[in-house]
């Protein structure tokens, strides 16, 4: 497992959390997503063999969001 931590520009409300959580969550290999809305970051755990930090920077951005840094550990 992998974890990927994305900032993203201010999330207007509490229905953008729950927006990237819920299409997060789904997303194939994807094996835990957490929005902090306060610090406008998203912080996931995932299967690199099924997915990648790309795929799911892809993913937020098409949910109409910002990726301004991405970093995995």
């Amino acid at each position: 497992m992998a974890k990927a931590e994305f900032q993203l520009e201010p999330l207007t409300c509490p229905t953008c959390v729950k927006k990237i959580e819920t299409t997060l969550t789904k997303a194939k290999g994807v094996n835990s997503v957490r929005v902090l809305f306060n610090s406008n970051k998203v912080k996931t755990e995932f299967d690199d063999t099924v997915t990648s930090v790309e795929k799911l920077k892809l993913t937020i951005e098409n949910l109409g969001y910002t990726v301004l840094t991405s970093k995995v550990s």
